[in-house]
């Protein structure tokens, strides 16, 4: 034999067939063929697991997007002012020219407010008793109210300056249902403060000024008329240039009420909203903790369904050993079954989470959003989990010798 040169097989020289990828699939196959239940049972496992974080984090995301259009549509620099309490505990009164006082702020584009009748009780008729008032408030209203606050009406029409002086009424969404009137609608008649009003409109319901939604607003000069109304407002509320919302919301207080500061209340409603999202975020954070419990759960499953299938496999396995399967091809066959189980799993799990966030998005009026990192990344976990899972079982089959399988069976 020349140096250098490589020995050639003899003939006769048996050498084990390679497997490709695509064979490997083919093999790993077999087993989830034949036992159709036991896998789908096992891949159902995984795919609760999946469902739960995908729906987790698509209906948190679709929650942000709506509350990102909410905001988009309304606006973030609506500033309300309202009176505090004074040193002793007591309710404390904005002045009478508040509003004009807030108007003279630079960045202040528009001023409106409100002022709630304290003693003004509200009912549908004369003869419900006087306790069951339902939690409805009665307030005097600019005419500006809905262009400042971005409020929107449902039905019928909004006070102006002729119906502002009569006893015409608007009634909050939630008032208009308490009192039974969503579907009368305007023209009904309510007695509010011991006066009979008409209802001219009813409004939407609020995102930004949720006290409205249980009041119901007449017009200022009506209430200063018919209901004694001293015309301090209780509400002022205020849209100012996107640039110059903090600015303003520093001078808020002390221009409402120049002489106790302290005793005025400066909010920005948006600020709620957003607060109220990072408690939903929060709450998802834990979510994604069971979910992935529950994913973890699905991957025990998953290995228990190959191990069993290993101990149910001994005939199978002595048979390709003995016809000459190396170790790495048996490995190979049950580590492809168990990330086959996983993948199904995973991948109808994706769609379950996704099915479920589009149908709820879609209830709630949200956007529907599915991060794509969510279904991908879901995906990778269940391989993983599938690889992890498969493993030692892979690593049992492939120890067995072709004897040791063969006189098990």
């Amino acid at each position: 034999m020349a140096a250098g040169t490589a020995p050639t097989p003899a003939a006769g020289t048996l050498r084990p067939a390679r497997l490709g990828p695509g064979d490997v699939v083919k093999v790993g196959a077999v087993g989830l063929r034949t036992r159709p239940m036991r896998a789908f049972l096992s891949a159902l496992g995984i795919a609760i697991g999946i469902a739960a974080m995908v729906a987790v984090v698509g209906i948190s995301s679709s929650s942000r997007a709506g509350l990102d259009r909410t905001l988009s549509a309304l606006g973030t620099n609506l500033l309300t002012v309202a009176p505090g309490t004074t040193l002793t505990g007591e309710q404390a009164r904005l002045p009478l020219e508040a509003e004009a006082m807030v108007e003279r702020i630079g960045s202040v584009r528009s001023v409106s407010a409100v002022g709630r009748i304290a003693d003004a009780k509200v009912y549908r008729t004369g003869r419900i008793p006087k306790s069951e008032t339902n939690g409805i408030g009665v307030y005097a209203a600019r005419t500006d109210l809905t262009a400042t606050v971005g409020v929107r009406l449902r039905s019928g029409t909004w006070l102006n300056g002729a119906s502002g002086r009569y006893p015409a009424a608007v009634l909050g969404a939630t008032a208009a249902e308490r009192l039974g009137i969503g579907h009368a609608g305007p023209g009904a008649r309510i007695l509010a403060g011991g006066r009979w009003f008409t209802v001219v409109g009813i409004l939407a319901p609020s995102e930004l000024a949720p006290d409205l939604d249980a009041a119901v607003l007449i017009g200022w000069p009506a209430a200063q008329s018919a209901l004694a109304f001293d015309g301090r407002p209780t509400t002022v509320y205020t849209r100012s240039a996107e640039d110059g919302v903090e600015r303003v919301r520093d001078l808020l207080g002390a221009t409402a009420n120049p002489e106790a500061p302290n005793e005025v209340q400066v909010s920005r409603p948006s600020d709620a909203l957003a607060a109220q999202q990072a408690a939903g975020e929060a709450f998802t954070g834990l979510l994604l903790g069971l979910g992935a419990v529950a994913l973890l759960v699905g991957g025990v499953g998953v290995a228990n369904t190959m191990v069993i299938s290993v101990l149910e496999r001994r005939a199978e396995i002595g048979l390709r050993r003995s016809l000459g399967a190396t170790r790495g091809q048996i490995r190979g066959q049950f580590l492809a079954e168990s990330l086959l189980l996983s993948a199904l799993g995973g991948a109808g799990g994706a769609l379950i989470g996704t099915a479920v966030t589009s149908g709820y998005a879609l209830v709630q009026g949200w956007p529907v959003v599915v991060p794509a990192w969510a279904v991908l990344g879901g995906i990778a976990a269940t391989l993983a989990i599938g690889a992890l899972a498969g493993l030692y079982p892979a690593i049992r089959a492939s120890r067995l010798s072709p004897t040791e399988a063969l006189a098990a069976t």
